[in-house]
């Protein structure tokens, strides 16, 4: 795996090293060992598992507060996603700034979603399966959001939003 910085502190984007033949391809999804050397939370409680009919659909922007805050790692396995993540720590240099990157079936990139961060994402296709890791339990009474059009965050999303929960669309601006 090759461990990416990105803009928002202690996030990363992972690239898969993959090895292909006239079979297809094999690429580790993740390596405790890897994700222990960078320093990254490796132990992982939940794999969940996400799936959406239609273009333009938004999933996020999602956070659980103290003490259920949550690491995740991201991938889209079918389809393809803009994926966007706020950073909510008030002690960071990256301190309400978002970064979004498109993950897809094809670039096999996934998203190291660091605590104290907000997450979501829009698809860009229809049918669209994201994977993800978790380091923590959901927790109801820790579930907290932002709104994704939020215009103190200004998050250029790269297609209009069309469809969400009503949970998503309502969620209250900073």
């Amino acid at each position: 795996m090759i461990f990416i910085k990105t803009p928002i502190e202690d996030a990363y984007e992972i690239n898969l090293q993959i090895n292909e033949d006239d079979r297809g391809f094999f690429a580790r999804f993740f390596c405790q060992k890897e994700f222990k050397e960078k320093k990254l939370i490796n132990s992982f409680v939940q794999i969940n598992n996400s799936f959406t009919k239609k273009r333009g659909t938004i999933r996020g922007m999602h956070y659980q507060k103290k003490p259920k805050e949550e690491v995740k790692i991201v991938r889209c396995i079918s389809g393809k996603i803009f994926d966007v993540i706020i950073d909510l720590r008030k002690n960071s240099k990256s301190y309400l700034r978002w970064y979004g990157i498109e993950l897809s079936s094809k670039n096999k990139k996934m998203l190291y979603v660091p605590k104290g961060c907000a997450h979501g994402f829009l698809t860009l296709t229809s049918n669209c399966e994201v994977f993800y890791l978790v380091s923590t339990e959901y927790s109801p009474n820790h579930e907290m959001g932002l709104h994704y059009d939020d215009p103190k965050i200004n998050i250029k999303w790269p297609i209009k939003i069309l469809y969400g929960s009503n949970k998503d669309m309502n969620w209250e601006k900073i």
